[in-house]
């Protein structure tokens, strides 16, 4: 096909294109691509403004969109341009020259354009262009043999220049921006050294104290930085200033960052919230960018709070050895920390709170007077505490007559706040699982077995040997901790599996909460682990491999209770080993060994001795009380889950009385 044959699809792509460009031009005028949508600061970009949001990308399509529509519509004009010329072969064009038909020519390197002569009077000039073969030879040869030949001018200067170098560098830019995209989080080519912080208004945050159980020492330490976000004067009147940096310090759930919200909505101040990790870039100088970005920001806001979490990603402490080409990129995000907390003035009601939960390894210039010089503990909670986030938790949950939350709390503790509410949450999907109406005691027990021992494995069955072994196992742990003077009672035991290698469990509810151990309870702790493989041991002759885990934990008991808590007679009030921590290298519990092979010996020695003398406890106790351990062996194997109360009724009826 020619272009002449083209023609009439040119003609109606015209068409089209004329037509399409006014709508064009009403749709470039309301799409307002000059006016992107206004970024206000004080809206909460977590939540964001969606619809702002979206409204920028729709523009920014619609650019691209445009931009290339404009391109293909000048490239097919220029054809379409080209094919409304009356394109000749150049064998008709050298005929038409014999024949004294051509009226008059332009001759340029590429291409021969003119006029023919009218064939009749009145007529128009026809208008002719065609392409010349400079080949004079070959030219005179395809006249002598009589054929019609078109020469085709290929050289498109249009084409040339979108498709060598306007596509290629587009793709390139393109994917360059995408990558530059990935790595800022959407937010654009051009905007690493922003700070990727996250600002909630003052009317944003709905967090109150009200909203935070338990914590009662540290919500009273706090109240002291919110009135000084309320009034800033009152504390200036007397020459004093706020602390500059608050450091929350806690055990990972124990509701750090939850705290720094209810102080931000207490005090009604703009919340700034950023994790520790979003500094860091593959960028060198990008960290410290962000921390100026950010404090500047802070500043333009106050009275404000900024908030960091996990503050230990940048506040490692410096030195030690260079490990994969160094930290230079977190060092320098931390010195400009540092720097900023230096910089600004405390009066202007900037507060910088922040939240870790591993305080040992910061660096020592961040708990200095005048940066974060408070430091704030926030513990696991007690078992009031653990009432009272229960309660907050369940506010919403339709419970049962029968569900006791104090009981509840006695049966978890050391879990933290956010334990607690997966408790709750793993009780009401229990509740409908089981088409309830109300979330029941019953159904808090199967949660909490869930959290502390992991899922049931239904499929994991066990042939009846295994059955009988794993049920004298736990009931081994279960007799001993009943019959041991500082045992805690025994709340449940199971042989149904559990979690990735749980075969069974003793649980064990703490009467009161303890925040000491003495010597002997240690000492019985260790003979209660014991119980099961002296269970095994004393009815199958043998033990399995499923008394390591006991072994471990009544081994590591024993350690501690020679090296570190000075409980071995021979050895004296020493402690033995000194653990530090390679905050470079991120391991923990390194110890270094300061005493001599000979005391290493001993040391073996005394825990060898402790450990020994738990498990000859628990074989005498258990050689004493065969019958009782059959007994409670044999409910187990029927019912596979045996309540406290049985086992203790059981050993009440079976305990030997003296003659």
């Amino acid at each position: 096909m020619n272009k002449n044959d083209q023609r009439p699809l040119f003609d109606s792509l015209g068409k089209k294109i004329q037509e399409f460009w006014k709508k064009l031009a009403d749709n470039l005028r309301n799409a307002g691509l000059g006016e992107g949508p206004r970024r206000d600061t004080e809206v909460n970009p977590r939540a964001g403004d969606e619809a702002g949001d979206q409204d920028m990308r729709r523009r920014r399509v619609n650019l691209w969109l445009y931009l290339l529509l404009i391109v293909v519509t000048v490239y097919f004009w220029q054809g379409y341009q080209e094919v409304r010329q009356d394109e000749i072969p150049y064998s008709e064009f050298l005929k038409y020259v014999q024949e004294q038909q051509v009226e008059d020519v332009v001759v340029t390197d590429q291409v021969i354009t003119g006029y023919l002569k009218p064939a009749a009077a009145g007529e128009e000039r026809r208008h002719f262009i065609t392409v010349p073969l400079w080949n004079q030879d070959l030219a005179e040869t395809l006249e002598q043999k009589g054929v019609e030949y078109t020469v085709r001018y290929t050289d498109n200067w249009l084409s040339n220049f979108i498709f060598n170098w306007l596509l290629p560098i587009g793709i390139l830019f393109a994917l360059w921006t995408w990558m530059a995209r990935r790595m800022t989080g959407g937010r654009g080519l051009l905007s690493f050294g922003r700070s990727r912080v996250r600002i909630h208004a003052e009317s944003a945050v709905k967090v109150s104290f009200q909203d935070v159980a338990g914590a009662e020492e540290a919500k009273q330490e706090l109240k002291e930085t919110i009135e000084f976000l309320r009034n800033p004067a009152r504390i200036q009147r007397l020459g004093g200033r706020m602390p500059k940096g608050v450091l929350l310090v806690g055990a990972p759930g124990t509701g750090k960052t939850l705290l720094a919200r209810a102080v931000a909505g207490e005090a009604g101040v703009p919340f700034f919230n950023i994790s520790g990790s979003e500094f860091i870039e593959m960028f060198v100088g990008v960290g410290a960018a962000r921390v100026r970005d950010l404090f500047e920001q802070a500043r333009q806001k106050a009275p404000c709070m900024i908030f960091i979490d996990e503050l230990d990603a940048i506040g490692r402490a410096r030195g030690g050895p260079v490990v994969m080409g160094g930290h230079d990129e977190r060092e320098q995000t931390l010195n400009q920390l540092l720097t900023e907390m230096d910089g600004f003035d405390p009066s202007i009601g900037v507060v910088v709170m922040a939240a870790t939960n591993r305080p040992e390894i910061l660096d020592r210039a961040l708990l200095r007077a005048g940066r974060f010089d408070r430091q704030i503990v926030v513990d696991k909670p007690g078992l009031d505490d653990r009432v009272a986030i229960l309660q907050l938790h369940t506010r919403n949950i339709k419970l049962g007559a029968d569900v006791n939350l104090r009981v509840v709390a006695q049966r978890t503790p050391g879990l933290v706040g956010a334990d607690l509410a997966n408790i709750c949450n793993e009780a009401a999907i229990i509740a409908v699982r089981e088409n309830q109406e109300a979330v029941g005691m019953n159904h808090f027990e199967a949660a909490i077995d869930r959290i502390i021992a992991g899922p049931e494995k239904k499929s994991r069955t066990l042939n009846e040997q295994e059955k009988r072994r794993v049920a004298y196992h736990e009931s081994g742990h279960a007799l001993v901790a009943e019959i041991v003077p500082t045992g805690e009672p025994v709340h449940k035991v199971s042989i149904i599996p559990r979690g990735a290698a749980a075969l069974g469990f003793t649980l064990q509810l703490p009467i009161e909460e303890k925040f000491l151990s003495t010597e002997d309870e240690l000492r019985d702790q260790i003979a209660i682990l014991l119980g099961g493989r002296s269970a095994e041991e004393l009815v199958f002759g043998n033990i399995s491999s499923g008394t390591h885990n006991d072994l471990e934990k009544a081994s590591e008991i024993a350690r501690v209770m020679v090296c570190q808590l000075g409980m071995s007679k021979k050895l004296g009030p020493l402690t033995y080993g000194k653990r530090q921590q390679l905050a470079y290298l991120n391991i923990e519990g390194t110890e270094e060994r300061n005493f001599s092979e000979e005391t290493a010996r001993l040391i073996d020695s005394e825990v060898r001795e402790l450990v020994e003398e738990g498990q000859r406890r628990a074989r005498e106790i258990l050689t004493e009380r065969r019958a009782t351990l059959d007994e409670i062996a044999r409910i187990l194997q029927e019912r596979e889950v045996v309540s406290g109360e049985e086992i203790k009724e059981v050993i009440h009826r079976m305990e030997p009385r003296p003659a």
